[in-house]
C-alpha cells in the first residue's frame, strides 16, 4: 500500500487515520469539507490537501484525478466523512437528505470512480466508515441508525460482487470515539456506556484491519456479541434496546 486517500480528514477518526497510515509509510491525501483543517494535517504528514464536498459527484471525481496525477494510483480510499442528525420522523426532509448524502451517497460516489479503475488495475481496498449503529442502532437517531445501516450494506454489496474481481472491502463500526460529534457525552448517556476510544486507537485497528484483509472492523469487540445477540432472538434485543431509550433516547 502506496497511497491512500481520507475524506473527513481534518479532524476526529478522518484525521487519525491519515496520520496511522503515514506513520505507516504510506502517502496520503487529505480529503475534508474544510480546506484550512485539512490543510494543516497534510502539512504535518508532507500530504495532499483537497477541499472537497463528499456529497458532490464531480468533485469527488475530480479529488481523485488530482490524487492519481499527483501521487500515483489510489491503493485505498477511506470513505470515512460522516455526520449524526438527532431525531426521529420528526427530523426535516432537508436534514435527511443531507445526511443521506453525506453518510451513504458521498460512498457511492468514490465507488463509482474508484471500483472500476481498481478493477482493472489489479486490486485496491475501500474503507467505509459505517459504525456500530450500522450494525445495531442508534439510541435517538433515525438518520443515523437508518444511513449507517445503508452505508454497511452499500459496502457488503461491493464486497460480494467485486471481491472475485481483486477488490477489497472493509467496514469500520466503532462505537463512541472521543471526536466533535461526541464531545460532550464522554461520561454520560449511551455514547459511552462500552467506553469511549480515542481516534488514534481506532486508526491503529482499522489499519490493521485493512493489512489483514478484514471486511468488518471492530474497534470495541462487545458489538460482534450485540450482534450475534440481535440475530439469535431480534424480539429480547428489541426489548433491552426500548429499556436503553427509556434511559437514553427520544421521549416515547
Amino acid at each position: 500500500m502506496k497511497i491512500a486517500a481520507v475524506t473527513g480528514a481534518a479532524g476526529g477518526i478522518g484525521e487519525a487515520l491519515a496520520r496511522e497510515l503515514h506513520a505507516q509509510g504510506v502517502r496520503v491525501a487529505v480529503l475534508d469539507r474544510d480546506g484550512e483543517g485539512a490543510a494543516a494535517v497534510a502539512h504535518d504528514l508532507d500530504g495532499l490537501a483537497l477541499a472537497v464536498d463528499v456529497t458532490d459527484r464531480q468533485a469527488i471525481t475530480d479529488a481523485i484525478d488530482r490524487i492519481e496525477h499527483e501521487l500515483g494510483p489510489i491503493d485505498l480510499f477511506c470513505a470515512n466523512a460522516g455526520i449524526l442528525v438527532v431525531g426521529g420522523y420528526e427530523v426535516a426532509p432537508d436534514d435527511w437528505q443531507n445526511i443521506w448524502d453525506v453518510n451513504v451517497m458521498a460512498h457511492v460516489h468514490s465507488a463509482s470512480v474508484l471500483v472500476p479503475r481498481m478493477i482493472e488495475r489489479g486490486g485496491g481496498h475501500l474503507l467505509h466508515t459505517a459504525s456500530a449503529a450500522g450494525l445495531l442502532a442508534q439510541i435517538g437517531s433515525a438518520p443515523y441508525t437508518a444511513t449507517k445501516a445503508a452505508a454497511l450494506g452499500f459496502a457488503e454489496f461491493l464486497a460480494i460482487t467485486y471481491g472475485q474481481q481483486g477488490l477489497k472491502v472493509s467496514a469500520l463500526c466503532p462505537q463512541a470515539v472521543r471526536t466533535a460529534m461526541t464531545a460532550g457525552h464522554e461520561s454520560g448517556g449511551v455514547a459511552g456506556l462500552d467506553g469511549m476510544l480515542e481516534p488514534a486507537e481506532v486508526a491503529r485497528i482499522a489499519v490493521e484491519g485493512v493489512r489483514n484483509g478484514d471486511f468488518l472492523i471492530l474497534p470495541h469487540p462487545e458489538v460482534a456479541e450485540y450482534a450475534r445477540r440481535k440475530a439469535d432472538d431480534r424480539e429480547r434485543w428489541i426489548a433491552g434496546m426500548q429499556r436503553l431509550n427509556a434511559r437514553f433516547g427520544l421521549p416515547t
